[in-house]
């Protein structure tokens, strides 16, 4: 995970600057103690390790994606990050709200959220985890489905001394953050959900795959090649994007690792139509939404607003598909901390 407060306070670095990883004390009993999240921490919690963006050395071409993560590791640090592994232990501060955001299924944490975290960091302390097998968060057990990744990101949080916060979840994260806020109603103050469902059934999975033209979640997830790059994309996307066919290549190095559990992870997502159920969410919840959303579209939000009810708010941007934060992210991050200033008491500091 990656959190960011701008804060002074005590510093565990060394000289080098490095990141070390931590063991549990105590872990929740459905939790394996040897869960690892990979986070962005604080100046005051500096920690040893490995330097962020850090990779082995490779008698190769430069990979552009990985070749970006130094760079976009630099930018946040700039704005007060730091990476830290942990294994659900450690500490954190409290000075001011805290905000996590959980990536969804295509990219890790901090290049979904690249676009959101300076700004939000200038008043809020912000989370950034990586969740397992993506990043460098991991897991022996077996468990595949979006309740355990909301289990061991809670437990994370906990261990990271993170009180009541607000959680922005996009697409598969969005629906870890739906099962984070039922089950720990006092962790998540606040939800805002983009390109997401509270859970995808049967039906939903059935009638969005007919709907894009693939057979599979994961044959549009776990694209093997540039084609299959470039189609997810298209269809992520309202506008047309290019890019270098390279690049396409080095993005599918670097982003679609662990291959075999992510396929799992799609499998672990669909639940039976008798068995889903709309939650009763103490939360106040934002649903911020591209309009030209092609995998959950407007109307499917529309639908999910009025079954989550009253405390549920939709807002929607035009000329923006499912990566709406990508697409359009000053009116996204606008009507982001519009949101977060009315759920959160918080002075707004003095220029």
């Amino acid at each position: 995970m990656e959190k960011e407060n701008g804060g002074e306070g005590r510093s565990a670095e060394n000289e080098d600057g490095k990141a070390i990883q931590t063991r549990a004390l105590s872990p929740q009993p459905s939790i394996s103690p040897e869960f690892k999240a990979v986070f962005l921490l604080p100046r005051s919690e500096r920690v040893s390790g490995v330097p962020p963006g850090a990779s082995a050395a490779r008698a190769r071409m430069v990979n552009l994606v990985e070749a970006q993560k130094p760079l976009l590791h630099f930018l946040v640090r700039r704005a007060g990050l730091r990476q830290h592994t942990v294994d659900v232990d450690g500490a954190g501060t409290k000075d001011r709200p805290a905000v996590v955001l959980v990536h969804g299924f295509a990219a890790e944490g901090i290049v979904t959220w690249q676009f959101q975290v300076g700004v939000l960091a200038k008043q809020y302390d912000v989370y950034v985890p990586d969740l397992l097998y993506f990043g460098g968060s991991t897991s022996p057990s077996a468990d595949r489905s979006p309740g355990f990744q909301a289990e061991c990101l809670a437990t994370a949080l906990r261990k990271l001394g993170v009180g009541p916060c607000a959680v922005v979840g996009f697409s598969y994260g969005g629906m870890v953050s739906f099962k984070m806020a039922e089950a720990h109603p006092d962790l998540v103050r606040s939800l805002v959900v983009s390109g997401s469902v509270v859970a995808m059934t049967d039906s939903i999975s059935e009638t969005t795959l007919e709907r894009i033209g693939v057979k599979s979640s994961a044959e549009l997830l776990l694209p093997e090649s540039v084609r299959g790059l470039k189609a997810l994309l298209s269809i992520a996307t309202h506008r047309k994007l290019w890019f270098p066919d390279r690049l396409y290549r080095d993005y599918l190095e670097v982003m679609f690792t662990n291959r075999k559990e992510k396929a799992e992870l799609l499998e672990g997502l669909v639940v039976s139509n008798k068995d889903a159920t709309v939650p009763v969410l103490p939360q106040k919840i934002l649903l911020l939404w591209g309009e030209n959303d092609n995998i959950f579209n407007i109307e499917l939000a529309k639908t999910m607003k009025e079954q989550l009810g009253e405390k549920t708010m939709l807002q929607s941007i035009s000329k923006a598909g499912h990566l709406v934060h990508l697409e359009r992210p000053c009116v996204y991050n606008r009507l982001l901390k519009e949101f977060l200033a009315s759920v959160t008491a918080i002075e707004t500091p003095k220029q």
